[in-house]
C-alpha cells in the first residue's frame, strides 16, 4: 500500500515573472473506488450479501443526510467525524444576520484515528 505522488513546480506569488521556482510533492491519485468495489470488498471478508451491504450503505447515507441536515455532528466511531459547515456575508449588525446572509452549507470529514495511522504509516511512491 502506497500512496501516490508526484512533482509540482510553482512560482512565488506576487513577483513580477514568478519569481523563482520551487517544486512540491503533490497527490497523484490512482482512480477511485466505488460502492460497488466497496460492496465486493466488504462481500469477500464477511457473510453479508451483496444486497444488505448494499442497502445498509444506502440507509446509512440517508440517515447521515438527515442527521446533518439537523445540524448534528454525525459520529461514525473508528471512521470518523462528519459535521455540517457555514459561511455567511458580514453584515453591518447582529439584527441584519439572516439565512439570506448564509452564502454556502457543506460537510466537513475528519477522519477517525486508525484512518489517520493507516494515511500516516502508508508508504509513498513517486510518478510521472
Amino acid at each position: 500500500m502506497a500512496i501516490n505522488y508526484k512533482i509540482r513546480a510553482k512560482t512565488e506569488p506576487g513577483v513580477a515573472g514568478g519569481g523563482a521556482k520551487k517544486f512540491y510533492a503533490t497527490m497523484a491519485t490512482n482512480g477511485e473506488a466505488t460502492i460497488d468495489d466497496i460492496v465486493k470488498q466488504i462481500e469477500m471478508s464477511s457473510t453479508f450479501s451483496e444486497p444488505d451491504i448494499r442497502g445498509t450503505i444506502y440507509a446509512l447515507e440517508n440517515a447521515i443526510q438527515d442527521f446533518l441536515a439537523n445540524s448534528k455532528i454525525v459520529r461514525l466511531e473508528t471512521l470518523g467525524s462528519l459535521y455540517p459547515t457555514l459561511s455567511s456575508k458580514g453584515e453591518n449588525s447582529a439584527e441584519e444576520v439572516d439565512s439570506g446572509s448564509i452564502k454556502k452549507v457543506g460537510v466537513y470529514y475528519r477522519p477517525g484515528k486508525r484512518i489517520l495511522e493507516t494515511i500516516n504509516n502508508a508508504k509513498f511512491h513517486k510518478v510521472k
